[in-house]
């Protein structure tokens, strides 16, 4: 019988921690924003393929000496 009772506060205090955990995500402004990452995945790829336009035309491209 005194097992239930060890394990009784065992869960107690691990339910603690995952509240105080919790409370600490929301504190500091972890669920803010629940609008943007559902339409994040839209506009990804525009990004990266502006991304990758703007290092393409800003890179030097390296000249190889032609052969004949």
């Amino acid at each position: 019988m005194s097992i239930i009772y060890m394990l009784l506060a065992i869960s107690v205090f691990v339910a603690l921690i995952f509240f105080a955990a919790f409370i600490f995500s929301v504190k500091n402004g972890q669920y803010d924003d629940t609008y943007t990452p559902s339409v994040r995945m839209l506009f990804d790829d525009e990004i990266v393929k502006e991304d990758a336009t703007k290092l393409n035309e800003t890179t030097e491209k390296p000249t190889v000496p032609k052969k004949g």
